[in-house]
């Protein structure tokens, strides 16, 4: 039985080491380089805790966190989440429209970030800026973490719902005290540094951080990703684990002449998850690092980053299996209305289930099922071995690099445009992203406006994920049965050639 250490999230941080043990890395969070040890983890996380506190902030309240990645992100997650309060990272790369709901939505009591991103936030909530006040804030002297109930909010973190609004998925202490706890460490001395690049406001990269503060590893983290930083980062710092999503993978595959120079060999575990990955995309990793252990993950922000494991035989994992179902986790497969073994929409039970919407009663419910199940809205797929194995989503939700993709949403996005009478957006497989989106257009009557046009409109007012590949025009949409955009033949009329 594998127990808890903690009842506070942001008190997880490994005592197994010793304080001047190396626990991050921040490589140009703030333009430079800065290391941290535990040691100052704990300090900085405590007067993080104190100085919001001191503000007046009451148990529950919430502070959201607006930034890039770097170290004095990490510290106010962990520190906010000490003092009792409830973070609640945010994705700047939505419009400013969709940042100021979630900052409202969440009914935030402060916003802290850095000044690039923080002027997202509405005015009305105060804000503290990493790059100017936020030192001030700080108030260092000894603090221990308040003991919370297993219940209790940690943490709120949004994820796109099908009306274009983000959800408030609320994740209690327990549920990723119990996600933490559930992580098996690979059988490596102590002080391996793990390859931080995801954005810390999604699941990938921050429960990575969390595992490995908990188990006494070492962080090395970027504010965002680009290729070539990825690599120098991963050679210069002597990297043994690279976690990412594909994309990220596939992208810096690409620069053969950068990995033909730099010293990668001290990879030996390559993690990728958040999105489908393909056979072609493990062949090519395999032959950059012959001698790591290329994993496959699987997770969810409603029900955790703790889904499969190794197989309790010994069967080795097929390569583009999730894996097999973690002992500690429920697992059942539906289709039309009843448990199936083959193939159906994943439905999971488990220790870090969200407990909630926030302020989404209905959607909760439609969510969980009466036994207390999570339906993912997933489809996968189990072979004679038990082995599951990723098919697609139920509704037409597409995963493009990693990023969650509602068709409806980007097509409102386009139909805002003057000169867009109506658009229907479908989603094209891409080696690289997985999927991508193109669009087809009806024109307005009288209005000339060209593909261009419509990609820069989309750069300009939706995430840049979101934009339109390729834009095909067309003087009428086709109908199906339904009288809805029978989008089957729209992509029967993808020129050839014309899905690049």
């Amino acid at each position: 039985m594998v127990t808890i250490k903690y009842d506070n999230q942001g008190d997880a941080i490994s005592r197994d080491v010793p304080h001047e043990a190396l626990a991050l890395i921040d490589a140009g969070g703030n333009g430079g380089e800065r290391t941290y040890s535990y040691g100052d983890i704990m300090r900085l996380s405590g007067a993080v805790a104190r100085g919001l506190q001191k503000r007046g902030l009451k148990r529950g309240e919430r502070v959201a966190i607006l930034s890039a990645n770097r170290a004095e992100f990490l510290i106010t997650f962990l520190g906010t989440m000490q003092a009792g309060l409830v973070s609640v990272p945010v994705n700047y790369k939505l419009p400013a429209e969709t940042v100021a709901y979630v900052v409202g939505d969440c009914d935030a009591r402060l916003v802290i970030g850095d000044d690039a991103r923080l002027g997202l936030a509405p005015d009305y909530v105060p804000k503290i800026s990493f790059d100017s006040t936020f030192t001030s804030m700080l108030d260092e002297g000894p603090f221990t973490p308040l003991s919370m109930q297993a219940e209790e909010p940690a943490m709120f973190l949004y994820t796109s719902g099908s009306t274009g609004k983000p959800k408030g998925v609320v994740l209690s202490h327990y549920s990723h005290l119990w996600a933490i706890s559930r992580r098996v460490r690979r059988p490596v001395p102590i002080g391996q540094r793990s390859l931080v690049a995801a954005p810390l406001y999604h699941m990938n990269g921050l429960a990575m951080c969390q595992t490995t503060l908990s188990q006494g590893d070492t962080i090395v983290l970027l504010p965002q990703f680009t290729t070539r930083g990825y690599i120098e980062a991963a050679a210069r710092h002597r990297v043994a684990f690279l976690t990412s999503v594909p994309t990220m993978i596939a992208m810096m595959l690409r620069e053969r002449e950068l990995l033909a120079t730099a010293d990668l060999s001290a990879v030996e575990a390559v993690r990728m998850g958040s999105a489908p990955i393909t056979q072609a995309l493990i062949d090519q990793v395999r032959a950059v690092f012959p001698q790591a252990a290329i994993g496959n993950g699987y997770g969810t922000t409603e029900a955790g980053p703790v889904v499969f494991g190794p197989h309790p035989d010994g069967i080795p994992q097929p390569e583009l299996s999730t894996g097999y179902p973690h002992p500690d986790v429920q697992l059942r497969l539906v289709r039309d209305g009843r448990e199936v073994e083959d193939e159906g929409e994943l439905h999971m039970k488990c220790g870090a289930l969200m407990t909630h919407y926030h302020k989404l009663p209905e959607v909760t419910a439609k969510a969980m099922t009466a036994d207390g199940y999570y339906r993912t809205s997933d489809v996968f797929r189990r072979d004679e071995s038990g082995f599951f194995y990723f098919v697609g989503r139920v509704d037409d939700m597409f995963v493009c690099g990693g990023e969650n993709i509602y068709p409806g949403e980007v097509e409102k996005m386009l139909e805002r445009h003057p000169g867009v009478h109506q658009a229907a957006v479908i989603a094209i497989p891409d080696e690289l992203k997985g999927h991508k989106p193109i669009a087809f257009v009806v024109k307005a009557p009288g209005v000339a406006i060209d593909e261009q046009t419509i990609k820069t409109y989309a750069l300009a007012n939706a995430p840049p994920y979101q934009h339109p590949r390729r834009v095909f025009f067309v003087d009428e949409m086709p109908l199906a049965g339904t009288n809805k955009i029978d989008k089957r033949v729209l992509a029967k009329q993808i020129p050839v050639g014309g899905e690049t």
